[in-house]
């Protein structure tokens, strides 16, 4: 039963939590359809880490908890201020002709909504995948994305330790993009939400198999290989929601055995929240 579980897990608390903010949207609370969502989420995987861990050192205190939550608290905050303006401020309207802005609307609104969805994660994956990969490889990007991989364990409450400059062009790079094109508020709700509830499902410390889903999406699978302190293994990975720009350039990894349960980075990182934030604008080595 346990084994079977561990292929359920995955495809159905991401139906279920995307089919909830879908529900919220359709009823006209899709900000509070998000929130209770993700919270209900949270909870669910912190009862399945407790009853399922992928890695039982991973339940292991790492001391980490209280400054992972003023992380969480700081970046979830900026992100849902940001996104929130963006979608209900009226600002794809006004940049577009078809509401007396600037230029022509790009955005294929006669679409069925699921096609529609699945351009704006397309869409917003190539400026995410290529931010993310080169925040591995441009020293002056890393230093603020290593403050998330100092992580010693992935667990559902460290979803969102960011930094807060590498959450905020993460924000540039997608969000920006589908305004310009002119997507519709629903589609700038469901790509915002799903890369929510994609995040917090690859962080988690369940039992998750995925199997072809892995070809696809971001899975914990995946995520625990880019997580890796051995270069070739966590240079890779670089997907946001979806792996097509990976397996397109060379980046998607997956091999058979086990990801390491040993994570981090190699130099130190302070143990402070204001210590984090201040790191990546000192002179030691990161």
């Amino acid at each position: 039963m346990r084994r079977l579980l561990s292929y359920v897990w995955w495809p159905a608390l991401f139906v279920l939590s995307t089919g909830a903010v879908y529900g919220g949207l359709r009823l006209g609370h899709p900000v509070l359809a998000f929130n209770v969502t993700y919270l209900a989420l949270a909870l669910v995987l912190a009862v399945l880490e407790r009853a399922m861990p992928h890695s039982r050192a991973w339940l292991n205190n790492d001391g980490q908890v209280g400054v992972d939550l003023l992380h969480t608290l700081l970046n979830k905050g900026v992100a849902q201020i940001v996104i929130t303006v963006a979608v209900f401020s009226g600002i794809s309207e006004g940049l577009n002709l078809g509401g007396g802005g600037v230029w022509p609307v790009l955005w294929p609104a006669g679409w069925p909504l699921v096609p529609q969805t699945v351009l704006g994660l397309l869409i917003v994956e190539i400026g995410l995948y290529w931010k993310h990969r080169l925040s591995h490889e441009a020293p002056w990007l890393w230093r603020f994305h290593a403050v998330h991989h100092s992580m010693t364990r992935l667990w559902f409450f460290n979803t969102g330790k960011f930094h807060l400059v590498d959450t905020v062009t993460g924000l540039a790079v997608g969000m920006p993009v589908l305004l310009l094109l002119g997507a519709p508020q629903d589609i700038l709700v469901l790509v915002s939400a799903i890369t929510a509830i994609v995040g917090i499902l690859t962080h988690c410390n369940v039992e998750m198999r995925c199997g072809p889903l892995s070809y696809v999406f971001n899975t914990p699978a995946l995520h625990r290989w880019h997580h890796s302190m051995v270069p070739h293994e966590g240079n890779r990975n670089y997907g946001e929601n979806l792996m097509l720009l990976d397996l397109m350039f060379g980046t998607f990894y997956l091999p058979a055995h086990q990801p390491p349960v040993d994570i981090g980075i190699r130099h130190p990182m302070p143990p402070t929240f204001l210590g984090q934030l201040k790191a990546p604008f000192t002179s030691q080595p990161l």
